[in-house]
């Protein structure tokens, strides 16, 4: 169904209110974040518990993807994005109710749990509106996220400043959430059940070319993912240690990275629409690798700087693209399916900063970008997956 034939006005609201969803994602995440030295002072838990508490939040996550996937084809994504919405916007003032590690393991379980099933649900419902729009706009929304990310970053560094308590700023961060969760989810698609969905109860895998494709597709969303990883996390020490400059000027690395990819994001569907799916996956990641071999080979901070800001220009519309063709598989269940892969993306994404991490006791951190970098070749390499599939392929 495309726009032409489906109620306009109705459907301009629903991709409006996708928009409002990813946003506020964005923003509760954010407003976490800003909030972890002020949350473990408090606390009294050190840096090694903080990480082991972070994999608690990751693994309530991934359990909150793959619940989400196959109630969004039971029930439809709009229900699971209100119970999840709901869930990821109570959830956040978990972690400023705690008063000690154990309560602050439970308190980001179930933030994990509401962001990963929101993260499945979410994209799910952008998938159905891309396809009743016939048209890609898919990227759209994850530059939404990011805005949203933004936006919660500084009004928490704004709380911050003017001497706010976490439990306060993250129960406005809480109640942001759950009224736009409540003015959008009426707004969302309803729930559709497409010719090649599973029947409630099955595997939802489909055949054997399915059940490949969807492994590709996780492996380039791990691939890609463990790169974003990387420069959210090493990006900033990188350009310290390398060039040796000041904090403030390393700070700006990040700061070109995070731009760019959210710019490229408002841009890619335009792109998408003009040169098809695949070429945003091969060129963008060959862009990507261009960025991040500037970066290891430059010795100036203008050069280092410019190649952060190409690595999250080229990065910036690969991920949609995968996503979009999860959810448009055209065999098995398209929640699960939706649910694999972004499951297998986040993995990459937790992996990154760890493998990267672990390789600095062997060598410099600038010598360890030479492993994103090799996942993003691969990543382009294998480019075709995200292509329409032709009749029979997936059987």
């Amino acid at each position: 169904m495309s726009v032409s034939t489906a109620e306009p006005v109705r459907l301009r609201r629903a991709r409006a209110a996708i928009f409002g969803i990813f946003a506020v994602n964005g923003f509760l995440l954010a407003a976490w974040v800003v909030h972890i030295p002020s949350i473990s002072d408090r606390t009294g838990i050190s840096h090694a518990t903080l990480g082991w508490l972070l994999l608690v939040l990751a693994a309530g996550a991934l359990v909150g993807m793959q619940i989400a996937g196959p109630l969004a084809d039971r029930w439809g994504s709009r229900r699971m994005v209100l119970a999840a919405g709901a869930l990821i916007s109570a959830g956040v003032i978990g972690p400023a109710l705690a008063t000690d590690a154990v309560g602050l393991a439970a308190a980001l379980a179930v933030f994990g749990l509401g962001n990963g099933a929101l993260d499945v649900s979410m994209n799910s419902q952008a998938v159905h509106a891309e396809r009743m729009y016939g048209r890609p706009i898919m990227s759209a929304f994850h530059a939404l996220f990011s805005v949203g990310g933004v936006v919660g970053s500084l009004l928490g560094a704004a709380t911050l400043a003017s001497g706010w308590s976490p439990l306060t700023a993250l129960a406005g961060a809480s109640a942001i959430g759950l009224a736009t969760v409540a003015v959008c989810g009426p707004l969302l698609l309803p729930h559709q059940v497409h010719e090649h969905t599973a029947p409630p109860g099955s595997s939802g895998s489909g055949g054997r070319g399915a059940i490949r494709r969807v492994l590709t597709l996780g492996a380039i969303a791990f691939a890609l993912f463990l790169a974003e990883g990387a420069a959210n996390d090493w990006s900033t020490l990188q350009v310290k240690e390398h060039l040796g400059t000041s904090d403030a000027t390393a700070a700006l690395a990040f700061g070109a990275f995070a731009v760019m990819m959210t710019v490229g994001r408002f841009a890619a569907d335009r792109v998408s629409a003009a040169l098809g799916p695949v070429a945003v996956v091969r060129y963008g990641t060959l862009i990507a690798a261009a960025g991040l071999a500037t970066v290891i080979a430059s010795g100036w901070v203008g050069l280092t700087l410019f190649g952060w800001a190409l690595f999250g220009l080229g990065l910036s519309g690969c991920i949609p693209q995968i996503f979009t063709a999860a959810g448009n598989l055209g065999a098995g269940a398209p929640g699960v399916n939706m649910s694999r892969v972004v499951g297998m993306g986040y993995v990459g994404l937790l992996a990154g900063p760890a493998l990267l991490g672990w390789l600095t006791s062997l060598m410099p951190l600038t010598a360890t970008l030479v492993v994103p970098l090799a996942f993003v070749l691969m990543a382009s390499r294998c480019a075709d997956v995200v292509r329409p599939a032709a009749p029979g392929e997936l059987d």
